[in-house]
């Protein structure tokens, strides 16, 4: 059955989408990020990031199958010879897309696609239930020490506290002691009128 078969074709016939996306890949590989609509940088996405994996096994044939798909040598080589070492210890996820917005001629949803460093860890795994890991057991003779070590932290804390609350009290008195000269120059003014 063919269900599903017709995503990212991008308005295009067969031909001129393999040479567009070859032509994508070769620039991502040469220049590292590239500018493009959105949908083109979605379907870009998994066209690299199978060639990508080719160049970690980085055989003679897997080096032939990514030229006959990019259709760039010089791209190729570049990516196995320098780039395939960065992503040695990952194990997917090769590119990332930011969107742009919007491009003022058309209105087209711009990105902007680029190969991930290979020190930038990611966002990591998270758990289904979203809790965070659980801490380890904490001995007895280690609890001791913190209660001890927190008492004083506490009384330093209510004594820098404690000058904070003082110079708070203080400064109502002083505003009620004195009227605001904006007040007294209205009351002038109304004054003025009533004569």
């Amino acid at each position: 059955m063919r269900h599903l078969k017709h995503k990212n074709q991008l308005g295009v016939k067969k031909e001129h989408r393999q040479a567009l996306i070859a032509n994508l890949a070769s620039a991502l590989i040469t220049e590292g990020r590239i500018r493009t609509t959105l949908k083109k940088a979605k379907a870009l996405r998994p066209f690299i990031e199978k060639i990508i994996t080719l160049a970690k096994k980085g055989t003679l044939h897997h080096r032939r199958i990514a030229i006959s798909r990019v259709r760039d040598v010089h791209a190729i080589n570049l990516l196995f010879d320098e780039k395939a070492e960065d992503f040695k210890g990952r194990t997917g996820g090769y590119t990332r897309i930011y969107k742009l917005g919007n491009r003022i001629g058309d209105a087209a949803e711009m990105a902007l696609i680029e190969l991930v460093p290979a020190e930038d860890e990611g966002y990591g795994k998270r758990n289904k239930r979203g809790g965070g890991k659980k801490a380890a057991p904490v001995k007895a003779e280690a609890k001791a020490q913190p209660a001890e070590t927190e008492a004083p932290a506490k009384e330093e804390a209510q004594e820098a506290s404690a000058p904070k609350a003082e110079a708070a009290e203080e400064k109502p008195e002083a505003k009620a002691e004195e009227p605001a000269p904006e007040a007294a120059e209205e009351t002038t003014d109304d004054e003025k009128e009533k004569k």
